[in-house]
């Protein structure tokens, strides 16, 4: 390690722990194909635990290097900047009284990414949306969530409702259920998913009557897939009920 704070360095130390099996392996898992989701991405060959290992060397990278990671056409690059980004979200508001200016940095590069594509498969986004904007938004208007969810992109739609699981966590529904009404003619593969894991999640750390509440009234209209994540842990007489309506 060279102890600098910078994007070429994370580059370098990525580097040193890829494997041209694991790239290969991870190219076809996130579609990288020919009108797949993940088309033309390009992979070093790094597993996860192995990114987050790396970039914990990188606490209180500046802002500005995090951005030239998450430029990177390299898919490691950008998910090593949004751990880091999440770190240093993380720690801003654990600062005395949060550090309110810092976080609000945090979350404009952040938004800005998303918005320019930079966030832009479904690993990315899931390991980023809830730490950074969550926190964020959890005690604010959610104007952001519903620009994101009014785009057209898939990527810019899915960081708008996996924002909302931290205010699961905190015993709000609201937003997600709006979300979720918005989005049950979005049949994206990665859209209905979303959609049925953030019902599912209302169901099991929240309330399951909102759950069912939400599937009586919509169950009609929603896609095979996303109905069937969102009543994976209710009964089989229920599941049978709900995917009879469809």
């Amino acid at each position: 390690m060279t102890g600098e704070l910078t994007a070429a360095a994370v580059r370098a130390e990525l580097a040193k722990v890829a494997d041209a099996g694991d790239a290969v392996h991870l190219q076809r898992f996130f579609k990288t194909g020919p009108g797949e989701y993940g088309e033309g991405d390009v992979f070093l060959g790094v597993r996860v635990p192995k990114t987050r290992a790396v970039v914990k060397s990188f606490a209180g990278m500046p802002l500005a290097e995090i951005d030239l990671l998450l430029d990177s056409a390299v898919h490691e690059h950008r998910l090593a900047g949004l751990v880091i980004l999440n770190a240093e979200m993380a720690r801003a508001g654990r600062e005395r009284g949060a550090n309110v200016a810092a976080q609000q940095r945090i979350v404009e590069l952040y938004l800005a990414a998303v918005r320019r594509g930079r966030v832009n498969n479904w690993d990315l986004v899931d390991a980023s949306a809830e730490f950074i904007l969550g926190p964020w938004l959890l005690e604010r208007p959610r104007d952001p969530l519903f620009e994101l969810a009014d785009a057209d992109s898939l990527w810019e739609r899915r960081v708008a409702l996996l924002t909302t699981f931290a205010f699961i966590k905190a015993g709000d529904t609201t937003t997600t259920l709006e979300l979720c009404e918005r989005f049950l003619a979005d049949r994206r593969d990665l859209i209905q998913k979303a959609v049925g894991w953030m019902l599912r999640e209302i169901g099991k750390r929240v309330d399951p009557a909102i759950l069912t509440g939400f599937l009586d009234s919509h169950a009609p209209a929603m896609g095979r897939t996303a109905l069937s994540y969102a009543t994976e842990h209710l009964t089989s007489e229920r599941r049978a009920h709900y995917r009879s309506l469809r």
